[in-house]
Order: structure tokens, then sequence, then C-alpha cells
């Protein structure tokens, strides 16, 4: 099974690219489960024809109890994608790494794992923060790689460094590694010899390159990946390539 979770800069593209990977998994026929850790409970939407699930918290908060069943907290989207949704606490109140953390109890205590028997689990998290609940999706086994999603945007680069770090040092308790950093072009100043810069003094491959693309924007209105919007498209190829390396990674694994 493949389970990776997404990190980046909040605002740098991550619920798209983890979405986009998700439909082209899901496109070669996986079975997928995307789980999105932010409060905003939008990073499935474009699987989803812009609808929204519900959200765990919120769910939580309205019925005060926990759900019985997974139909309440997930739905499928494109390509039969599982899709939940953490949620978080009212703003201003509370501290939205405990809802990935009562999220995920909540998930296993359902068996969520057992009775959907996923290929492929993405985590869509939060910002750039690493630490308490935000981290929960690379320990416990949750997932066992992480994307790192940059621009050559001075602060995007700066979010993936820290997150690089606080990876790496987690490393010797048997979390999640780094398998490499998404490149997602905002065409920027010499960004590609700023990002190629990081990956390699940071020892870590590009292993996807998105293009600024006005048709992932064009289908993002309509509700949809641009892999759901039309495959065929080069952008659309390229979150194929990122879904056949990762996959390619797991059969080595074996």
């Amino acid at each position: 099974m493949i389970k990776i979770a997404v990190y980046g800069k909040g605002g740098i593209g991550k619920s798209t690219i983890t979405s986009n990977l998700s439909a082209a998994f899901a496109s070669l026929g996986k079975r997928v489960i995307q789980i999105g850790c932010d409060p905003k409970a939008d990073s499935t939407l474009n699987l989803l024809a812009g609808n929204r699930v519900m959200p765990v918290m919120n769910y939580l908060r309205e019925f005060d109890h926990e759900p019985d069943r997974l139909d309440e907290v997930t739905k499928e989207g494109f390509g039969h994608v599982l899709c939940i949704e953490t949620g978080g606490p009212t703003p201003g109140l509370g501290c939205a790494g405990r809802g990935i953390i009562t999220t995920f109890s909540l998930l296993n205590d359902l068996d969520l794992f057992e009775k959907y028997r996923p290929d492929v689990i993405l985590y869509d998290v939060l910002g750039d923060v690493v630490c308490g609940g935000f981290a929960a999706p690379i320990r416990e086994a949750y997932a066992s790689e992480v994307l790192i999603v940059t621009s050559g945007e001075k602060m995007a680069l700066y979010a993936a460094n820290n997150i690089n770090t606080a990876v790496h040092n987690f490393a010797d308790r048997s979390y999640a590694k780094v398998r490499g950093i998404v490149f997602n072009r905002r065409n920027v100043d010499h960004e590609e010899e700023k990002v190629r810069e990081f990956a390699l003094n940071a020892g870590l491959p590009i292993v996807a390159d998105i293009p600024r693309s006005d048709d992932i924007i064009r289908y993002e209105d309509m509700g949809k990946t641009v892999v759901e919007g039309d495959a065929s498209l080069s952008v659309s190829c390229k979150f194929f390539d990122l879904a056949e390396l990762l996959l390619g990674d797991e059969e080595n694994d074996e």
C-alpha cells in the first residue's frame, strides 16, 4: 500500500497536487483514499464536483456523538476516490492539530482501512506545520513517505526546508521519509535554478515538475481535476508520470 503525506507552504497548491494525483491513481485502476487535514475542508472539492463531504470535526460538533458508519463522514468522488476531511475546531477555539488526531482515531475505530482496503492513501496536510497533530500523518505508520510541494518563491522554499529538516529529525523514530519534491511552478524569476539548487543541497530528487497551467484553473472552476477534465493534456500526464513513479517504487520494495 502506498501511504503519502503531502506538505508545503500554505497556498502552494497542495490540494491541487494531491487531488490530481488521487485522480491519476484512480484512473490507473487503484483504490484511493484522500484525507484532507485542514480546517478549511476543501482538499477534496475537485474530486467531488465542487461539493463538500461532511468534515469529521463538524459532524462531532453538530451531532455530539461519533458517527456509526463510514458513509456519514465520507463520499466517493471521481474514480471512486474515497474522500474524507478532518475539518477543525470552531474558529478561534481549540486546536486544529487535535482535530487531525481525533479524526485518525475515529477512522481507526470505524475500521476504515480494513473495510475499504485501499491501494493508495494520500494525506493533504495544512500548511508547513510539522508538529503536534500536524505531524500525525507521518507518525504511527499512517504515512510512509512525504512529498514536499514548493515553487521557486522564497517563502515556499523556506517552508520546504523547514519541513525537510523536521522530517529528517524524526528519522530515528521510524517515521515517514521524504520521497522528493514536487516542483509546482509559479513562473518567478530564476525559478528552476532556485528549486534545483535547493533540491541538490537537500539531497532530494524532484519527482514531478508541474507547469503553471490555465487548464488546471479552468477545470477547477468546473469542480474537476485536470486529470478528470482531460487526461490527454500534457499537464495531466505529469500527474500520471508521478503516480507511475510512486507505483514503481512500491513494486521495487516488494
